[in-house]
């Protein structure tokens, strides 16, 4: 009964349009101080003691590298490497997009900053070369997604601190799965712009290649440095989140000089600003999560699951069609925080691997930034092409088609997610 009070007062307070943070923080205190007896300084100190986490200080610092890097010419030059190498091909452009998508993904740790960073420049350049807009506007929209499956992903640590699970695992785990989906959507591309003889640029010579790759590996070297200090041993993956922020700064104001350093405190301002949003998120989200610890309610739902018989197939499907219904109505960030407490004792009793569920839920995340009312690739891609929410919603149904595909497949296929960590003996 509990339960249904809690998810009943938190569901009446979002549909009113009330901000997810407030939402759970009003349903909290509501709760608490009205049905139990539990002191006002005990939810004080959850406050502050929730935020005590050192892997929470990642956040702020990835932010921060993605901000740099999405003000700065890194994207411009991945793409510019990314053509050189598969603009050949039909549709060659938009797959430079796909791949230009995972590499600055992979930098970044954001959906949006990698939506806006690589659609900013592809989508006008493939309008100009010939391209339907929809076409370009499916394949920036839904590839930008990666920002979310590809490490270092910031919705990553917020799972790894609501079930203190590990980062480092975790980052390993979404390569593979990164590398697959990436070139599914690639393939799927490929196909249509095949079909619909879509243009095709001329083919580089192995002396442009080359100079391409110089010109970028500035901003490759970022990904070398984050995820193989993380496996070396080198720095945890927080010390790799400012590693990375004070390399971004570096690369973008001092070697390519793309940033002034008067516009520095511009950038910075907005990354904090952006942090502190989503350390609010945080923080009313650990409260719910001690209040649904405090009432017992992940064991008992647990228990309840368990005796209605469901196996890990049948309970995974029943997690998948759950996450996708709750991102028709919230961002990845507060799914992650609400759900990833409750969802995961369940999967650890099941023998479910807690970094195979962590990848699962990332794929899911994906699909839910690509479809509306709340998709948020949606409404940045609107932005940028100036398209209508709905017609959006259309020109990405070949790729969201693909992305479902793939949730199966990381779905029932464990070691696509594992094999790499097993591997390296994580």
């Amino acid at each position: 009964m509990n339960a249904i009070i809690i998810f009943a007062l938190l569901i009446g307070l979002i549909l009113t349009g009330m901000p997810i943070s407030i939402s759970l923080g009003l349903t909290v205190l509501t709760f608490l101080f009205t049905m139990t007896d539990v002191p006002i300084t005990s939810v004080a100190l959850k406050l502050f003691t929730g935020l005590e986490n050192f892997s929470i200080m990642a956040i702020p610092f990835f932010i921060l590298a993605g901000s740099l890097l999405t003000q700065g010419g890194v994207a411009r030059r991945m793409i510019h490497f990314a053509t050189t190498m598969v603009g050949h091909f039909h549709g060659g452009l938009a797959l430079a997009g796909v791949i230009s998508c995972a590499l600055f993904a992979a930098i970044s740790g954001s959906s949006v900053a990698t939506v806006v960073a690589v659609g900013s420049i592809v989508l006008p350049a493939m309008v100009k070369q010939g391209f339907p807009k929809k076409f370009g506007a499916g394949v920036i929209t839904t590839s930008g997604a990666l920002g979310i499956l590809v490490p270092p992903s910031v919705v990553m640590v917020l799972y790894s601190v609501s079930t203190n699970t590990s980062v480092g695992k975790l980052f390993m785990a979404g390569v593979i799965p990164g590398l697959m989906l990436a070139s599914m959507l690639g393939l799927t591309t490929w196909w249509i712009a095949r079909k619909n003889n879509y243009p095709r640029m001329k083919r580089a010579n192995w002396v442009e290649r080359w100079n391409a790759f110089k010109d970028s590996a500035w901003g490759f070297s970022i990904i070398i440095l984050v995820i193989g200090g993380i496996y070396s041993g080198l720095f945890t993956p927080t010390e790799a989140a400012a590693v990375a922020a004070v390399y971004a700064f570096f690369v973008v104001v001092f070697v390519y000089k793309d940033l002034s350093l008067k516009n520095v405190p511009k950038v910075v301002l907005d990354a904090a600003s952006l942090s502190a949003m989503l350390l609010y998120i945080i923080t009313n989200a650990v409260l719910f999560s001690f209040l649904m610890t405090s009432e017992n309610i992940p064991q008992q739902m647990a228990d309840w699951l368990t005796l209605q018989g469901l196996g890990p197939v049948a309970f995974l499907l029943v997690v998948n069609i759950l996450l996708l219904v709750a991102g028709n109505v919230m961002e990845p960030s507060s799914i992650v925080l609400i759900m990833a407490p409750i969802l995961f004792p369940v999967a650890a009793r099941l023998g479910i691997d807690p970094i195979h569920f962590g990848v699962l839920m990332m794929v899911n995340m994906e699909v839910g930034m690509c479809h509306p009312p709340v998709g948020l690739n949606l409404y940045v891609a609107s932005g940028i092409t100036k398209m209508g929410i709905s017609e959006l919603s259309v020109a990405v149904l070949p790729w969201l088609f693909t992305m479902v595909i793939f949730l199966l497949l990381i779905t029932y296929v464990p070691m696509i997610s594992l094999a790499l960590p097993t591997l390296l003996g994580m």
